[in-house]
């Protein structure tokens, strides 16, 4: 038992729903093929690949082309051809200063 009497309410969120909301978040960047993934890595400091990455670390079996596949919807080649633009300078300079927040919260799992 954990020493936190204020544990966090995520942990406790069945499987099932969480699962659900995975999915439900996945299809949705799916769809909105506008929202670039260097756009989602300034905003947020996540994209596509990084949930790629994270379902690798949870135990998804297969490679990375694999889980990002699974993630994109197609082979990731295939998304870069026909949904990626070019990075701008300032939308990597974002992206710079936002994954430098990430490892101010060196808490995340």
């Amino acid at each position: 038992m954990s020493d936190n009497p204020h544990p966090d309410q995520l942990d406790l969120l069945p499987d099932g729903v969480a699962a659900a909301a995975f999915r439900r978040l996945v299809r949705h960047l799916r769809h909105r093929h506008d929202a670039q993934n260097i756009e989602l890595m300034g905003l947020a400091g996540f994209c596509r690949n990084c949930l790629a990455d994270w379902i690798q670390d949870a135990g998804f079996p297969g490679d990375k082309a694999a889980a990002r596949e699974l993630i994109h919807g197609m082979p990731m080649e295939e998304w870069k051809a026909n949904h990626q633009t070019p990075a701008t300078q300032e939308q990597l300079d974002r992206m710079e200063s936002s994954l430098a927040l990430n490892k101010v919260r060196s808490a995340l799992p």
